[in-house]
């Protein structure tokens, strides 16, 4: 190519897609590309897709619109889940030329030999079981935190769930190459650390397509806690039957990691957790909550939760309601179900009507709201440490605290990707915390 091409990406889904974009975004401009943001014009447009919920598919057309209204002769290329999952599907959307599967994404170079707009999108997609390595990942440069990747596709069989059909089985990446991706993380100068997977609880397993544990993640964590330069590393979404003990108070005494849990729950009725194949009960999800607040009185938990799912009666929502009232908690990440194909739960009785599910979601989101403003009272008056974000909302600069208080302050550009001492004092109208320096002289205005 006489001159350099531009690319541009757009990231569905989760914090794992995040890091696998920059990882796959990386690769291009080592082959001499430019990146640029996804608004501006490009020569290739790639999409890295999501299947969890129906809106993620729908997203993607939308996206792909947006693309072509940037450079309607634009390459556009799908990766990812849905990619995997439906491959044709998406190729026989308008203006795709080409849909990579889970094993051929990071290879995606090696497939754009030219640019030439297709008839029809090429599909390079692998059975499901061939996807059995494992591809490190990590972002830099589009947060003041980083997601780094330590663990790939799940062996559970939860009813409702495609990600083992759209990622494989799990395994992890080796705790040589996650420390050595840490370092290099660190001489970003980039504050905190995001660990993420599909089922982090579960690394160790698999290296390289065999089964054979050779850590724990109880070792990830406690070797990660030695990386000189991090400052903070923060664990995502963790299973609660995966979440030990002794895990839990390691991060209680940690000099890095910091008191947030994110602990999928996805019903409070012992009922529904059996018939979606969930691997504990309400009690075990209780105790794991119980423990952290007994080491970490002030540790934030967030909790995920599916509402509507096949044979879900009012009783049954009514239980996952008052459960997650009782509950010491911090907020609520609400999913409504979402018939997805090849999965057991498509095929039960029992369909809960769509308008019951959204009613359901909107009860469970206003208890969310609920939750999020007692845990924010409850800090108010104590001292934290807060890492404040790089965007000008509105004339404000907003950070979270090492327990994810969201806080804002007057923008002030100096302030981005810095880390102080601070004293939670009042929670604004917009439900966001207000906040006064501990012993500096930072002119916040």
């Amino acid at each position: 190519m006489d001159q350099r091409k531009k690319i541009a990406f757009y990231t569905l889904g989760c914090k794992l897609n995040f890091s696998e974009t920059s990882t796959i975004a990386r690769g291009f401009q080592n082959k001499g590309f430019d990146r640029v943001d996804f608004e501006e014009r490009a020569d290739i447009y790639v999409i890295n897709t999501c299947s969890v919920t129906e809106n993620a598919d729908r997203q993607f057309k939308q996206v792909v619109k947006k693309a072509l209204k940037n450079n309607e002769n634009a390459f556009v290329a799908a990766v990812g889940c849905y990619a995997q999952l439906k491959p044709e599907e998406l190729a026989a959307t308008d203006g795709v030329d080409l849909v990579l599967g889970a094993t051929e994404k990071f290879k995606i170079t090696d497939y754009i030999n030219d640019l030439s707009k297709n008839d029809f999108g090429q599909v390079h997609s692998c059975e499901i079981e061939e996807a059995d390595f494992y591809v490190g990942s990590y972002s830099i440069g589009d947060r003041t935190r980083a997601f780094l990747k330590v663990q790939d596709g799940c062996d559970y069989k939860c009813t409702y769930c495609t990600i083992p059909l759209a990622r494989g089985i799990s395994r992890s990446d080796t705790l040589e190459n996650v420390l050595h991706n840490a370092r290099e993380i660190s001489r970003k100068n980039i504050r905190e650390i995001v660990l993420t997977g599909v089922n982090i609880g579960d690394y160790g397993k698999g290296e390289f397509g065999n089964k054979k544990h050779e850590h724990t993640f109880l070792d990830l964590v406690q070797a990660l806690d030695k990386v000189e330069g991090i400052e903070r590393l923060r664990i995502s979404s963790i299973e609660p039957n995966l979440l030990k003990n002794e895990t839990i108070e390691f991060v209680a005494d940690s000099r890095t990691f910091v008191p947030h849990f994110h602990i999928p729950l996805q019903s409070g009725s012992n009922d529904i957790l059996k018939k979606m194949r969930r691997r504990y009960l309400c009690e075990l999800y209780v105790d794991r909550v119980r423990k952290i607040k007994e080491v970490m009185p002030h540790a934030c938990i967030g909790v995920d939760v599916i509402v509507g799912f096949p044979g879900e009666t009012d009783e049954h929502f009514l239980e996952t309601y008052h459960f997650l009232n009782e509950l010491d908690i911090s907020y609520l990440h609400v999913f409504t179900y979402s018939e997805r194909d090849n999965t057991l739960a498509a095929e039960m009785d029992g369909a809960v009507p769509k308008k019951v599910r959204a009613k359901r979601s909107k009860m469970l989101r206003g208890l969310s709201v609920k939750k999020r403003r007692a845990f924010y009272e409850s800090q108010l008056g104590t001292i934290r440490t807060v890492l404040f974000e790089g965007e000008n909302k509105a004339g404000y600069i907003h950070g979270f605290t090492e327990n994810y208080v969201k806080v804002k302050a007057p923008w002030n550009p100096e302030l981005v990707n810095t880390l102080h001492t601070i004293v939670l004092t009042e929670i604004d109208e917009d439900g966001l915390v207000r906040f006064d320096f501990v012993n500096e002289e930072v002119c916040a205005s």
